[in-house]
């Protein structure tokens, strides 16, 4: 595509903001209170879109218990929320590198700087799908004004080898797009016009934390609110998971330090452990049947 080629996108986050008009002549203090104004209608329009975001979470959960993979696929922005996203899930629910890839346009030079032109190529976001996605996999795009060319062409790419598809837009109205599932989270104009870094993004940080954190549950790594999936790697995450233990089984700390000695630093074993009273090799074995459920491997102990 020539570089004086130009598209106009008809979306609230393109529109002009009349709240925060000549906001370029107000004390900073102004500034910011302003901001915070129109940062808290996001969660708001997180909340109108919950349950098409459920259906994307069960969507991305059968895909990865048939074997898929999650694919995220972003430009700019949306891109670089989808790659931090991704990477977050596997310290903090140990969950395999290979569960969740994120498609930035442009490659890893863009996730810190613009790559010109990246997020038109249309074939290079259908050019990824199809040389790594599968029939099994979900694939999640993520495009502030639902109009993309390489997230768009990657959700195409994405139907056209079986996979099952969502986009998260900011945009109430994007049209056609080849999505099982549309989150439209509709944010209105930013404060600064276009910038949809701002309240854009944030909602789509929060639908990301929240869908993957769900999926998260879902897949039983984690136990009442608590991470049980994380591995004890140094001492500060050893510390971490004696308080998980303490909290969630009201152990001593002793008790908690010695079962994940005997569960091999185990959360999850030891967890099983202390909750059922079952020595150590027969809570992993029960895990195990159970898929990595505590619940399912706490009733199984139970029978």
């Amino acid at each position: 595509m020539s570089r004086d080629h130009a598209i106009r996108v008809a979306s609230p986050t393109e529109q002009t903001n009349p709240n925060t008009r000549d906001i370029d002549l107000l004390p900073t203090l102004d500034v910011l209170q302003l901001f915070n104004s129109e940062d808290r209608t996001v969660p708001e329009a997180v909340g109108r879109v919950l349950p098409e975001l459920a259906e994307a979470v069960d969507l991305a959960v059968a895909a990865l218990r048939s074997g898929g993979r999650v694919h995220y696929v972003g430009a700019g922005t949306s891109g670089r929320l989808a790659v931090l996203d991704a990477a977050e899930l596997i310290p903090t629910f140990n969950a395999p590198p290979d569960w969740f890839i994120a498609h930035q346009a442009g490659g890893p030079e863009a996730y810190q700087q613009a790559v010109e032109n990246a997020e038109d190529d249309e074939d290079a976001g259908a050019r990824e799908i199809r040389a790594q996605g599968s029939d099994k996999d979900f694939v999640f795009g993520l495009a502030a004004s639902g109009r993309t060319p390489y997230v768009l062409s990657a959700l195409t790419a994405a139907k056209e080898i079986g996979a099952t598809t969502a986009l998260l837009t900011s945009n109430p109205d994007p049209g056609e797009v080849p999505a099982d599932v549309v989150i439209a989270a509709d944010t209105g104009p930013e404060p600064i016009s276009g910038s949809t870094r701002m309240k854009a993004g944030t909602a789509q940080k929060l639908v990301l934390t929240s869908f993957s954190t769900a999926v998260m549950i879902k897949l039983g790594r984690v136990y009442s609110n608590f991470m049980v999936s994380m591995l004890a790697t140094n001492a500060k995450l050893r510390g971490r998971t004696i308080n998980i233990l303490q909290e969630s089984t009201g152990e001593s700390e002793q008790a908690c330090a010695d079962a994940l000695t005997a569960a091999g630093d185990d959360l999850k074993t030891a967890l099983v452990h202390l909750l059922s009273g079952a020595d150590v090799e027969r809570s992993a074995a029960a895990l195990a049947v159970a898929d990595g459920q505590v619940r399912d491997a706490l009733r199984s102990l139970e029978g």
